[in-house]
Formats: C-alpha cells, structure tokens, sequence
C-alpha cells in the first residue's frame, strides 16, 4: 500500500470517528430547543428537568466533537500538502467564517446554557440555548459549503500553473451556494437532527422497559416520536431533490450508487444487489424503471451509465453502491420503528409493548450509520478527483511522506480514538443510568405534568 491510499484512509478514519459527535450534538440542538421552549410555555419543571439532562449530554457530544475534528486540520497539513495549497484560498474563507461564526457562537453560549439556569432569567437562559443550537448548525453550513464546493466548484479561478496552480475565489457567495450546497446541507442537516432525536427515543424507551424515570419517559419519547416523523418525511424529500442533483453535476457517482454500467432508458433501482465488476453488472431484486423515473420523473427516461465515461475516472462501483443502499436500509429502518412507535403510543400501550421499545433502544445506531454511509457515498463517489474535475486525489498527496509514516500515525490515531469513544460511550452510560435530576422526584406538581401529557400515560 502506498502513502496516498493510507493517508485516504487516515483521513476516511479521522473523518468517521469525528462524525459521530457532531450530528448528535446539532439533533440533540434541536431537541433542547423544542424542550425548554415547551417548558418557557408550560413553566412545568418536568421540562425543566429534561432540558438540564439533555444538555448534560450535548456538552459530552460537544466537547469529544472539539477534540476529534482537530485532528483533521492537521491532517490537511501533514498529508495533504498539495491540496491544501490549490484550496487553500477557498477552505480559508470557508473555514475561517465556521471558526468566527459557530465555534465562537456555540461554545460562549455554552456555559450559560449549562450553568446558567439561577443566574439568569428563563427567556435569557432559552435565548442561549437558541444561540447554541444555532453555532452548531452554522458549523455544519460552513463545512458542507466547502465539502460542496469539491463536489461542485463555483465561483473561483485557478491562476498559476502546475505545481504552482491554485483555486482563487472570484465570487464569495456563488462559492458558498455552489450548485450541489442547498440540495447537501438540508439532506446533511436532516440527518443530523435525526441522530438526536433516535438517541432521545432510545434513553426514553431504556427508561420505559426499567420501568424508572417515567414522567421524562414518557414527556421524551412523546415529542422524540412526532419530531422524527416531520424528519423523516422531509428526508425522503430532501434525498429525492438530492439524487437529482447529483444526476445532473455528477453523472459518474450517481451511475455508481446504482450500477449502471450501461446508458439506458427504463433504468432500474436495485432493492439488494452486488456489483459484478468483471461482468459489469449488478446481481439482485431490481424495480424496473424506477431510477429514471425518481431522476427524471419519466419511466422511459436514459439514465446515463459508466460506459459514458472515461474508465479512469470511475468510481470504486462496489462501495458506492452498497454504502448508497445501506443508508437507504437505514432510513426504512427509522421509518418502521417511529411507526410502530407512534402506534403502540397512540393506543396507549407502548409500556407492553416489549420488541417496539427494543427496536426503539437500538434505534439510536440507524442514523449514526445512514450519516456515516452517506458521506461515504458522497467522497467515494467523487473519486478519482479530491476536487471534481479539478484535481485528482493522488495530486493533492505530499509529496514527502512516506507509507510507513502514514501507517504508524494510523495505528496511533485508531488507539486514540478508540479510547476516546470507550470514554464517551462510559460517560454516557453512566449519564442515562444516573437519570434525570437527583432522584426524579417532582413534589406537587407531579400531578400537573400527567394531566398535562395525558396521551403518553396508560390509563390507571
């Protein structure tokens, strides 16, 4: 193996391990903003309560975010020298405004949000909230309007020539909303906000089969559950505009997701599948027509394949195509479950209803892995080329580093990381088994809260 595909798969690696934090801190954003607004309305201090635990959680998220995505501005350096050198004026603007207009947000906020709860006013204490919810979301906005700018590139100009040549940006904004950034970020944050509110369910429905906690129980997974089907239902949306768009900037990757080798009208989607690379075919259940009418809304419809383009500048078939179906897997999966959630909840039964509160308690990894899968999907598909059509990754490698760098610094890293989700895992275990506040005990109000979410309570 040589530096350039270890230093791809170091950074594949920085880039999943960190992945992991900061969906989960931009849903778990999400989540406390709709909490401790119920709560300014309601002032019922069940609301209060779960707002301070979920906060609790998104400071974890927070902070193991920070630590794991430092890395990779390193790795831009150290592996990427070339690159980093051609982008260096368009990831500067872009990374620069995520650094004054999301770190700084996020994280100034974020001791008054956490510790702030007796010294301010509630409206002032929500407006923080709000401030860190927002930092969170901007983080994401400028890191995909970079990411989209590889995948697109927009408003800019290459001066100087070979090794010397570099990306100027000629139009900050046409940079920023590039031809694939609108379609990207609604589809990057909608699954964001699902990585926190499937971590919601699960935490709620752990605490409805202990039988432990059920007041905030119940309260979570009543607004976890009419939450994830608004979520869901614009997902499937956003991955229907989003397909589209990748059809018509970046014919080679969606040909990949789906294996068509050959242009062809009446294009099919494969339900499962395996791509036969030698054969240059897919083997599986195919729904015939179905691509190009999801593309073009034509069953008829030429769906343009591999075979249109130079065979140089393919994709690897394989793992687009099967990491594409398994995000796919991933959102029926979260669909199904919200469902028979909803429908156990609705009839009052959810507390018997054993499997449906498993399946929930599982829930939580569906969305962990369509995010991850799906920026598989996205980066692998735009290979050959770390900046599409405008540089090849095996140009933007160092030049000066060597496999067995490379390799040490992986093993390093993996160990690292390794410990560091060991960490977050043990102090998030140890966060959901201490439960909300000292020892869930609301006083009088008590009987306050169940009249007021009568539809999570069984009869008694």
């Amino acid at each position: 193996m040589d530096a350039v595909f270890l230093s791809r798969m170091q950074f594949a690696l920085t880039s999943m391990f960190h992945y992991i934090y900061p969906p989960l801190s931009i849903g778990l954003g999400l989540m406390l903003v709709i909490i401790e607004g119920i709560y300014i309305k309601t002032k019922l201090p069940l609301y209060k309560e779960m707002a301070k635990f979920w906060a609790g959680v998104f400071s974890l998220t927070f902070a193991l975010g920070v630590a794991t995505g430092l890395v990779q501005v390193f790795g831009f350096g150290t592996n990427w020298a070339s690159y980093s050198r051609f982008v260096g004026d368009v990831f500067g603007s872009a990374l620069g405004a995520e650094g004054i207009f999301a770190f700084f947000l996020e994280s100034g906020f974020l001791g008054l949000m956490l510790f702030g709860w007796n010294r301010v006013s509630a409206k002032m204490h929500y407006f923080a909230t709000c401030m860190v919810a927002l930092g969170a979301h901007f983080s994401a906005i400028w890191i995909v309007a970079a990411n989209s700018w590889m995948q697109t590139p927009a408003g800019y100009k290459v001066v100087g020539e070979g090794a010397n040549a570099k990306a100027v940006v000629t139009d900050f904004w046409q940079m920023v909303f590039n031809p694939s950034f609108t379609d990207r970020i609604t589809h990057v944050v909608l699954g964001c906000w699902l990585s926190g509110i499937f971590l919601v369910l699960s935490v709620s429905a752990y605490y409805y089969l202990k039988q432990k906690h059920l007041p905030f129980a119940r309260a979570c997974m009543k607004i976890g559950l009419i939450v994830a089907s608004l979520v869901l239902i614009l997902q499937l949306i956003s991955a229907d505009d989003t397909s589209r768009g990748v059809a018509e900037n970046q014919p080679a990757k969606l040909a990949a997701m789906e294996g068509v080798y050959k242009t062809q009208p009446h294009a099919p989607i494969s339900a499962i599948g395996w791509v036969d690379k030698e054969n240059q075919t897919v083997h599986g259940i195919k729904i015939p027509s179905l691509l190009s009418f999801l593309i073009y809304r034509d069953a008829g419809a030429v769906v343009t394949g591999l075979d249109q383009i130079p065979q140089d500048e393919w994709p690897n078939v394989q793992i687009v195509f099967q990491s594409f179906h398994v995000m796919i897997y991933m959102w029926t999966f979260m669909a199904l479950v919200t469902i028979a959630g909803i429908y156990f909840w609705r009839r009052k039964k959810l507390d018997k209803a054993k499997w449906t509160l498993r399946a929930l308690i599982l829930s939580v990894v569906f969305p962990l892995i369509a995010n991850q899968v799906g920026w598989l999907t996205a980066e692998a598909g735009r290979q050959p080329w770390v900046v599409y059509k405008l540089m090849r990754t095996v140009d933007g490698a160092s030049k000066s580093v060597v496999a067995a760098q490379v390799a040490w610094s992986i093993t390093m890293l993996t160990l690292i990381y390794l410990l560091l989700l060991v960490l977050f895992l043990y102090l998030l275990d140890r966060k959901i088994k201490n439960g909300p506040g000292q020892d869930q005990t609301y006083g009088p109000e008590a009987a306050e809260i169940y009249r007021n979410i009568p539809s999570t309570h069984p009869k008694e």
